[in-house]
């Protein structure tokens, strides 16, 4: 069995007139996420969506502009995201998905040999999200085409570092593996 992690695709992020726009890259994977989460429904695999769920005194605002406060519309998943029946959605408050959530007891109990990660930011919550992963002793895979970042710089260093360091699968399309080396 496989697991599908899809991180932050809320409007806050997604959406042009959200507090931390991610932009056009970012509207670009959404089909490529939604066509991962329809192929893991259909074979049955664990879905799961994290979401940023703020307090609006979130000690995060110091760093970034308040974003995601729990129960606004910045904090929803996007329409064309909807979860379908049976994901998991989970609340997070930091850049983890492992922090203070259920994710953890979820991943134990269903015991996936590989864990697909999805969304957005790549350099924060994606890849502390692998990292998290890679240390539970789980297989991190990063589709390179459904995770999105503010930086083009910054997206390029993470994957590097997923691949390099936490020992993450790459895939392009189809899930065929690419080395960061061998990208465009």
């Amino acid at each position: 069995m496989k697991a599908v992690l899809v991180i932050d695709m809320l409007n806050d992020f997604i959406d042009p007139r959200g507090a931390l726009y991610c932009g056009e890259s970012a509207r670009r994977i959404i089909l490529r996420v939604r066509d991962l989460v329809d192929s893991f429904a259909a074979g049955h695999g664990l879905i799961v969506y994290l979401r940023d769920a703020h307090d609006p005194q979130d000690k995060e605002f110091q760093l970034f502009p308040p974003h995601a406060i729990a129960g606004t519309w910045g904090g929803q998943v996007i329409p064309e995201l909807t979860p379908p029946p049976g994901a998991l959605v989970l609340d997070k408050t930091r850049f983890t998905a492992f922090y203070r959530t259920d994710l953890e007891r979820v991943l134990a109990e269903a015991h996936p040999e590989e864990v697909w990660v999805t969304g957005v930011v790549t350099s924060i919550c994606v890849m502390d999200t692998v990292g998290d992963l890679r240390n539970r002793d789980y297989t991190p895979v990063v589709p390179v085409d459904a995770v999105a970042d503010f930086d083009p710089q910054f997206h390029e260093f993470a994957l590097k570092r997923m691949e390099r360091v936490y020992g993450a699968k790459l895939v392009g399309e189809h899930g065929v593996a690419v080395a960061m080396d061998e990208r465009p």
